[in-house]
């Protein structure tokens, strides 16, 4: 994950704080509560951030899964069709044969 996908949440985060910040001061005056309604903001905009960077590490780790089913999928699918194709062969050989031997 870079920088630059998570500067606007980030720049979010501490408008957020801010706001909070000169609400509590404007209406209240006390310090304390300000303080401690920054720090709720704060802690609230971190946990955003970290539930935005689960979310893209879960999102990452989905689309790798489906690269690989996809890969295998291939793979099953290509080997299935050279034994379908190895199975009508030898079918062809054994109809062949006994075509001929009927025809003896």
């Amino acid at each position: 994950m870079e920088f630059r996908e998570i500067i606007g949440d980030i720049a979010l985060t501490i408008i957020m704080v801010l706001s909070t910040l000169v609400l509590v001061l404007r209406l209240w005056q006390d310090l304390t509560i300000a303080v401690a309604a920054t720090l709720m903001m704060l802690s609230l905009g971190g946990l955003f951030l970290s539930l935005g960077a689960k979310i893209r590490h879960l999102d990452g780790s989905v689309i790798a899964r489906e690269r690989t089913m996809r890969v295998n999928l291939e793979e099953i699918s290509n080997m299935m069709s050279k034994k379908y194709e190895s199975t009508v062969a030898h079918m062809d050989e054994i109809v062949q044969d006994l075509s001929r031997r009927m025809y003896r």
